[in-house]
């Protein structure tokens, strides 16, 4: 079965990433790769959705499932670096190589020559805006009555059931000062930029003391200020500055506790403004306990499927949302994480035929 399936996945794969997707710009349509998707899913009721901004959602329904498969399908933006044309798929070394092929429209490709192998009860909910800090169609699907208590988020996991990850949160913070001279003593404390650094400070030693934090194997809190800007010249008191971070909580962690105490370590005279710009729970989403129950009901769905279940994750996924709507998800896709969001992105033709011989298999069982 797996050797037999590979010719097809590589056929659909070639086909989707010969669609540009990538976001931003957010240029996608209800056309294109999504009238592609729809011609190769024959006896699926389909319902394509656009929710604005890019954000293009279709639901491919075949039976009466209670599992729902979810793989986005916009990409990153390609880079200079790439040695061919990103959008053109390229097999070589036991490689399937071009934009999105890791991340996740191998997942894509599987699924759907999965649903050409079978004919059990199947549901595919695809998207196009999970890179772009903006996941409208996830949230509308939800917000649905769709009827679903099962999901499977097909993004790289090495073909293995990932059960938790951590959360992911994006603040904007804008800090004050008071143009001056430099050679003034108050400089220390009227310049933005130097507010900004002594946030920053703080921010980094309360971020380390969390290293004794766990979950599922997971530990500490992941955090980064990926960007300060303010000032005008070496010899001028700042009188703004504009900072960005981000930080990975682990699964029980409370981000509306995490955000106040960020928050209180800055100035209240120096903080003009402080935003998240996006949130992302955990997954399992929920406090300890709930966090915990849901962990384990995932490990049971896993164990029920014949999937193999791996290792708690440092990246996001949209799992979280189905997990925070009261879901059981998990994660499992062919490829890794290392590959994605690089170069000459690429997934093993090996997990690619994994892959789909295990969503064929699933198809096939009642859902």
């Amino acid at each position: 079965m797996t050797d037999t399936l590979l010719p097809d996945v590589l056929r659909h794969l070639e086909a989707l990433v010969s669609f540009d997707t990538r976001n931003p710009p957010r240029d996608i349509g209800t056309g294109g790769i999504f009238d592609y998707l729809r011609a190769q899913l024959p006896g699926f009721k389909v319902t394509v959705t656009d929710h604005g901004a890019g954000a293009v959602s279709m639901l491919a329904v075949r039976g009466s499932p209670k599992r729902v498969f979810n793989v986005h399908l916009d990409t990153v933006p390609s880079s200079p670096n790439w040695s061919a044309d990103p959008h053109a798929l390229r097999v070589a070394g036991g490689k399937a190589i071009g934009l999105g092929a890791c991340d996740i429209k191998g997942a894509a490709a599987g699924l759907v020559a999965a649903a050409q192998r079978s004919t059990g009860d199947a549901a595919f909910l695809f998207s196009s805006d999970e890179e772009a800090n903006d996941a409208r169609c996830i949230a509308a699907f939800l917000a649905s009555d769709h009827g679903f208590a099962e999901a499977i988020v097909a993004e790289p996991t090495r073909c293995e059931a990932v059960l938790a990850h951590r959360g992911i949160s994006s603040v904007l913070m804008h800090f004050q000062g008071q143009a001056g001279h430099a050679s003034g003593a108050n400089a220390f404390d009227l310049s933005a930029v130097h507010q900004a650094m002594r946030w920053g400070t703080k921010a980094l030693d309360h971020a380390q003391a969390q290293s004794h934090a766990r979950f599922g194997g997971l530990t500490g809190l992941r955090f980064n200020i990926g960007r300060i800007e303010g000032g005008i010249k070496a010899n001028m008191i700042a009188p703004s500055a504009e900072l960005r971070f981000g930080f990975r909580p682990l699964p029980s962690m409370d981000l509306d506790a995490m955000h106040a105490h960020f928050r209180g370590l800055a100035d209240p005279a120096a903080l003009a403004h402080y935003e998240e710009t996006f949130r992302g729970p955990s997954l399992p989403a929920g406090d300890m306990a709930r966090a915990e129950d849901k962990r384990l009901a995932a490990r049971d769905l896993a164990d029920a499927l014949g999937l193999p279940i791996g290792n708690a994750v440092d990246f996001w996924t949209e799992a979280s949302l189905f997990s925070q709507a009261g879901l059981t998800a998990l994660v499992y896709g062919p490829g890794d994480i290392a590959q994605a969001h690089t170069a000459d992105e690429w997934v093993e033709l090996d997990q690619l035929a994994a892959a789909a011989a295990t969503y064929t298999r699933l198809l096939e069982q009642p859902a």
